[in-house]
């Protein structure tokens, strides 16, 4: 008999990737808030380590934090406006502004300790080696 983790989150996380991309594709709906600013992210794996690509572009790497935390990657921070003019009339305002958190629980089991994270011209990959998951093993328990 095999078991299945149980991750209700995937659901959610799968269904939010999905609004998040019917308002991605028609321009008029994309930017409904400026104060919001949501990076895109890729996430692959090989035979022997997950990768994950994000674009970060205007986004200094002080302002960046990468935690790991039970098989949970989180990338937040934020993307700060640099001055604010209120004499200019904008024809068009599509930059987006604002702090961010994303959270994603990693398919595979992952050494925590070893996790290779490299920032440069906006783009941040990080490379996170798999492990061998801890065989569980069966106990026969007698009842008395």
């Amino acid at each position: 008999m095999t078991l299945l983790r149980f991750e209700p989150m995937r659901d959610f996380d799968f269904l939010s990737s999905k609004f998040q991309r019917f308002f991605d594709e028609f321009p008029g709906l994309q930017n409904y808030s400026h104060d919001s600013y949501t990076p895109k992210i890729d996430i692959s794996e090989d035979d022997k380590s997950i990768l994950i690509d994000a674009e970060i572009p205007g986004v200094p790497k002080e302002n960046l934090k990468i935690t790991l935390q039970d098989n949970i990657l989180t990338i937040e921070g934020e993307k700060k406006k640099e001055s604010e003019e209120k004499e200019k009339n904008y024809y068009r305002a599509e930059r987006c502004f604002g702090k961010f958190k994303r959270s994603f629980t990693l398919p595979a089991e992952v050494d925590s300790e070893n996790v290779d994270a490299n920032f440069k011209n906006g783009m941040l990959e990080i490379k996170i080696n798999k492990i061998e998951p801890k065989e569980q093993k069966e106990r026969v328990i007698e009842l008395k």
